[in-house]
This record gives C-alpha cells, sequence and structure tokens, in this order.
C-alpha cells in the first residue's frame, strides 16, 4: 500500500514559496494578503455550505473561483514574480456591480444601520464580508510596498465584493423571512 505525504515541511523555517520567485518569510505582506484571500474563500465556503438559495449559491462559486485567481496575481505581484495568465477584469468588476443591483432591487431601502446576522446563512455572508474587507485592507498594504507590481482591479473588485456580501446577507434574512436587528445606542 502507497501512502501519500500530506506535508512538506519545507515552511518549517518560516519561509514560504511565491509563484516564480522562490521563498518570503511567512509574515510578508504578500503572504498576509493571499492568506487573506484564502480565508476569504474559505469563509464563502462556509457561507455556501449553509445557504440554500441555489441563486446565490451559484453567484457565491462564481466569485470563489474568480478569488483563486485574484490570489494568483497577488502571489505572482512580487517583483520578479511569475505573471499569471487568467487576471481579474473589468468584466469581473461589472458582474459583481450587476448582482448587487439585482439582488439589492429586492430590498427595503436601509435607514439604519443593522448588526450582522439574522439566519445562520445570512450571518455566514455577514462573517464572509467583514473577512473581505480585511483581505482589502491587506491588499492595500501590498500595494504600498516598492517591489510589487499589483493590479490596482484586485484592490476594486474585493471592496465590490465585500459590497456584494452586504447585500447577499441582507437579501438572505429577508428570502428566509428573518428581521434585520438594529443596534440599540447606549
Amino acid at each position: 500500500m502507497t501512502t501519500t505525504r500530506h506535508y512538506t515541511g519545507t515552511g518549517d523555517d518560516g519561509t514560504t514559496g511565491v509563484m516564480g520567485k522562490g521563498r518570503v518569510r511567512k509574515d510578508s505582506c504578500i503572504i498576509q494578503a493571499t492568506g487573506d484571500i484564502d480565508e476569504l474563500n474559505s469563509s464563502i465556503g462556509v457561507a455556501i455550505a449553509n445557504t440554500s438559495d441555489d441563486y446565490v449559491n451559484r453567484m457565491l462559486r462564481g466569485v470563489q473561483d474568480k478569488l483563486f485567481t485574484l490570489g494568483a496575481q497577488v502571489s505572482a505581484s512580487v517583483e520578479g514574480g511569475v505573471q499569471t495568465k487568467s487576471r481579474i477584469g473589468e468584466e469581473d468588476l461589472k458582474l459583481l456591480e450587476e448582482q448587487i443591483e439585482e439582488l439589492g432591487a429586492t430590498l427595503p431601502e436601509l435607514r439604519k444601520f443593522i448588526l450582522p446576522g439574522g439566519s445562520a446563512s445570512s450571518a455566514c455572508l455577514h462573517n464572509a464580508r467583514a473577512v473581505a474587507r480585511r483581505a482589502e485592507r491587506s491588499v492595500v498594504a501590498l500595494s504600498n510596498e516598492k517591489k510589487t507590481n499589483l493590479d490596482p482591479l484586485i484592490q476594486k473588485y474585493l471592496n465590490r465584493l465585500s459590497s456584494f456580501l452586504f447585500v447577499a446577507a441582507r437579501y438572505t434574512n429577508r428570502k428566509e423571512g428573518v428581521e434585520e436587528a438594529n443596534p440599540t445606542y447606549g
């Protein structure tokens, strides 16, 4: 019987590989950004597992595919990195904007802040939104590094994605008949 090793041990020294550049420290901005994008993709996977709406889930699966492309672009953005063939484009932003408008058209106007939560599926989407904001902050920090050639569409995509996740969370609550809760001040 043959067994497959599920670890390499190459990261035991605190480094990891990036596309075409060799190894970098695990606490570098590029690894922080790719890790946050990976966590975002996983958070969306949790949202899919907890959401029964097939239409929203198809949208979320499309986002997951795009996040793999986006993560590869970020990994390759370090100076000397190998550029990826697949890239986030303006059409990806436009698709997110269309989906935001489509789901948002079914929602009442938001007049107050709402607490993240509601149904289990909505809570997962709100959590993914918060992770998307962190991933965006990491990408912004990375873009300030002099040794990167980060595509500005990556930052825009993550910004739009957090808006999409917010609207999807509200949409899911409404579809499941769950009232949105407002914070009490004081």
